[in-house]
């Protein structure tokens, strides 16, 4: 091959590989974007008050537009609704975007945590949004193969609600929620998928920092009071 020709294929891989990143990070950004929109969507907060005229987060103690209030003070019927959108709008755009994407670097753990950081932060409640926990199971759900994290983090609130019983929920959910970090280090899955849980614990465990007024802390195990 002349050196004209080797120059130009040379010069026109590199101007492929580039185009072909950037195009990768467009994507990554749009999947990232609709992720998070698709979070702010607080589902438990609207249903509620469009279909049955009560407004979750003025009736409870806590204020949380989440699935548990829907439950509460909109009916097992509507709660069930609402469990079901505030799962699926965190599994829809990461398994969608899973299927498109590689799933690696952190852009794909940022684009996972994506639609937990939406609901928590909802842009149209003003930032204030709700604990994120049924986002949280919806989006690990989708992470097959590896889905199998969601498993753990439901045995670890299973565990700490009926052997070692942390009360009240918030803590548990916190405990919860460092345990799942913690296995799915020890485990060595995908690293970037480590970081994901890391991001997704860190923004649940903040949204459930603030205790409510007049709160009981009750450690039990089989029934047994510890402290």
């Amino acid at each position: 091959m002349h050196l004209p020709a080797m120059v130009f294929a040379i010069t026109s891989r590199r101007t492929s590989d580039k185009e072909r990143r950037e195009f990768l990070l467009d994507r990554y950004v749009f999947f990232i974007i609709i992720g998070f929109l698709s979070g702010s969507i607080l589902y438990s907060w609207l249903l509620p008050k469009i279909f049955c005229h009560v407004d979750v987060t003025k009736y409870s103690r806590d204020h949380n537009p989440g699935t548990a209030n829907a439950m509460k003070y909109a009916g097992v019927g509507m709660g069930s609704v609402c469990l079901l959108c505030d799962v699926g709008k965190g599994f829809v755009p990461v398994f969608v975007a899973a299927q498109q994407l590689e799933r690696t670097g952190v852009l794909f753990s940022l684009l996972i945590a994506a639609p937990v950081a939406g609901h928590a932060f909802s842009p149209w409640k003003k930032g204030k949004g709700g604990k994120a926990i049924a986002t949280a199971f919806g989006v690990l759900l989708a992470l097959l193969p590896y889905s199998y994290v969601v498993l753990i983090l439901a045995a670890s609130y299973l565990f700490f609600s009926l052997v070692l019983v942390i009360n009240p929920h918030r803590l548990r959910t916190i405990v919860s929620f460092f345990v799942l970090c913690a296995a799915a280090y020890l485990l060595k899955i995908n690293i970037f998928i480590v970081y994901a849980c890391l991001l997704i614990s860190g923004i649940v465990i903040i949204k459930n920092l603030t205790p409510e007024e007049n709160e009981a802390k009750q450690w039990r195990l089989l029934g047994r009071k510890l402290f």
